[in-house]
């Protein structure tokens, strides 16, 4: 296999992870936000968080492949 297409399958892989973790991540928080409004700074501060270590993550692995 050629190294740049190996390069190029680990960085989609890198990218793949988060961006379904942010896909997931905020279908389940808006869903939440649907069933009780009242929870809204709960859940909007843990989806934050989560969404801040998943990229923090991505940036890891870019930088790792690199």
């Amino acid at each position: 296999m050629d190294r740049n297409l190996a390069l190029l399958i680990i960085f989609g892989l890198c990218i793949l992870g988060p961006s379904l973790v942010f896909a997931f991540g905020s279908q389940a928080s808006i869903q939440a936000l649907g069933r009780n409004p009242s929870a809204a700074p709960k859940i909007f501060t843990a989806m934050i968080i989560a969404l801040c270590f998943a990229q923090s993550l991505a940036l890891i692995a870019m930088l790792i492949e690199f």
